[in-house]
């Protein structure tokens, strides 16, 4: 399995792209496209899929260009009702790249259309090994849920609570966490300089367990 982190440091944003028997999926894909399509050449993968987190409101993404120029579909939550072409994603949906699962969670809070991305060695087991959260939760923080023009932050922060505890709190302890933003992003006040985390991380930022968040709604 291939599987990379690219790191765009004035923007604190991370993307990522992991890959299986010859074929790759993009996650959150930053502007510059080249380091995906150099990368997949390099590493013999063809990408197949581009997925959006969420829509995002402080960086372009290259997403539309770098299916343009592979023929990948584009994966959106469903409540975005984006006017290009795209497959809506809903809770249950499912798709395997080579040896790799990957099943989605609608995950409403930092934006009504969030998703997460959650990631299966299909290979090795049924047991989840990881989880793109986009701006849904970060390390040390959660998104922001007041950005949107069609929520109130209050909205959002019910919806966020939801999706923390019902949703990714559900998913297995060791669950490795893989973020869209790291410290310095605006889309949160809290988090940690880890840019993701990983198995050598310190344990109290690596996994879904380590996530410490409210007993109630306050």
């Amino acid at each position: 399995m291939y599987f990379k982190q690219f790191y765009l440091g004035c923007l604190a944003h991370a993307s990522y792209m992991f890959g299986s028997k010859g074929e790759a999926a993009v996650v959150d894909p930053q502007r510059d496209v080249e380091i995906y399509l150099d990368a997949a050449q390099k590493n013999g993968l063809v990408i197949r899929h581009i997925f959006e987190t969420h829509l995002h409101a402080d960086f372009v993404s290259g997403h539309r260009e770098l299916a343009q120029r592979t023929g990948a579909k584009i994966y959106v939550g469903a409540p975005a009702e984006a006017k290009f072409q795209h497959v809506a994603l809903h809770d249950g949906f499912a798709l395997q790249v080579g040896d790799v699962c990957l099943s989605a969670l609608e995950t409403p809070g930092h934006t009504p259309e969030s998703i997460c991305l959650v990631l299966t060695d299909c290979e090795h087991g049924d047991e989840p090994w990881a989880a793109f959260t986009g701006d849904t939760l970060f390390i040390g923080d959660v998104g922001r849920p007041d950005l949107s023009p069609t929520h109130t932050p209050q909205e959002l922060a019910d919806m966020m609570y939801d999706s923390l505890h019902r949703k990714l709190m559900a998913l297995p302890d060791k669950t490795l966490v893989y973020t869209a933003h790291g410290e310095g992003s605006l889309c949160g006040s809290k988090m940690r300089a880890e840019s993701s985390s990983s198995s050598n991380a310190a344990p109290e930022t690596a996994t879904i367990s380590s996530f410490a968040g409210p007993n109630r709604r306050s």
